[in-house]
C-alpha cells in the first residue's frame, strides 16, 4: 500500500493533469515513497551496480551467485575479505568487482556515509555517491527513489523514463533529457510519482507494440 502522503500527492496531480489521472485509474498509486532499512542501503546500491547494462533475467542470476559467494549478507566486509577472482566467477566483469570493492571501501572508511545519507539533501547524496567507481548520476537517482524514498526525482538520463514520457503525453519521439526536465518542472514537488508513472506508460507502449505484431 502506497503511504497516504504519496496518495494524497498523486491525487492532487491528477486534478491537474488528465495524463497523471489516466494513469492513476489504470495503476493506481505508485509504489514508492517507503524509504528502505538503513541497514539494506548497501545492498540496494551493490545490487544496482550488479544490474547496470545487463538484461534483467541474466543480472538477476549474476546477482544471487554474488549473494551466495558472500554467505548470504552482501556487506562492505564480506565484499572486501572476498578475493576478487572469486566474485569475478560469479559472473562479474573485472569492471563491475571493481566497482563493488570501490563501494565497500568508501563505505567502510566512512567517504560514503550511508548511515547519514537519509538527513542529506538529493543533490549532496548524487554527489556523495557519484564519487564511487562505476556508480553515476542515474544509479544515485535510482537510490533516492527507491531506497531513500524521496518523492522529487526526475531521473532524465533514463530512457525509459523519456520513452514512457512521449507514449504517455503524445509525443512523436522520446524528449532529449534537457527537454524533459523542463516539462518535469511543472510537477514539482513530487516529481518521482510521474516518474514511476513513465515507466508504467512505456511498459504498457512496449506491450502494445507486442500485440500488435501478433506476438
Amino acid at each position: 500500500m502506497a503511504p497516504r502522503a504519496v496518495v494524497e500527492a498523486v491525487e492532487a496531480l491528477a486534478r491537474r493533469d488528465r495524463v497523471v489521472a489516466g494513469l492513476l485509474e489504470r495503476h493506481g498509486p505508485p509504489a514508492i515513497g517507503r524509504p528502505a532499512p538503513r541497514g539494506a542501503r548497501f545492498a540496494a546500491l551493490a545490487r544496482s551496480i550488479v544490474y547496470q547494462q545487463l538484461a534483467g533475467t541474466a543480472a538477476a542470476s549474476i546477482h544471487r551467485r554474488v549473494v551466495d559467494e558472500l554467505g548470504g549478507a552482501v556487506t562492505p566486509e564480506a565484499i572486501l575479505a572476498t578475493p576478487a577472482e572469486e566474485l569475478r566467477a560469479c559472473g562479474l566483469s573485472g569492471a563491475k568487482e571493481a566497482a563493488l570493492r570501490d563501494l565497500a571501501a568508501k563505505v567502510a572508511t566512512g567517504d560514503v556515509p550511508l548511515d547519514r545519507l537519509a538527513r542529506l539533501d538529493d543533490d549532496t547524496v548524487v554527489a556523495a555517491l557519484t564519487r564511487v567507481r562505476g556508480v553515476g548520476e542515474w544509479t544515485a537517482h535510482m537510490f533516492l527513489l527507491f531506497t531513500l524514498g524521496r518523492l522529487d526525482v526526475w531521473p532524465t538520463g533514463d530512457f525509459g523514463v523519456r520513452a514512457g514520457y512521449a507514449a504517455a503525453w503524445g509525443l512523436d519521439v522520446p524528449p532529449p533529457a534537457r527537454a524533459l526536465a523542463r516539462e518535469g518542472d511543472r510537477f514539482r514537488p513530487h516529481r518521482s510519482l510521474v516518474a514511476w508513472y513513465c515507466w508504467r506508460a512505456a511498459d504498457e507502449a512496449k506491450l502494445a507494440r507486442r500485440v500488435a505484431a501478433g506476438r
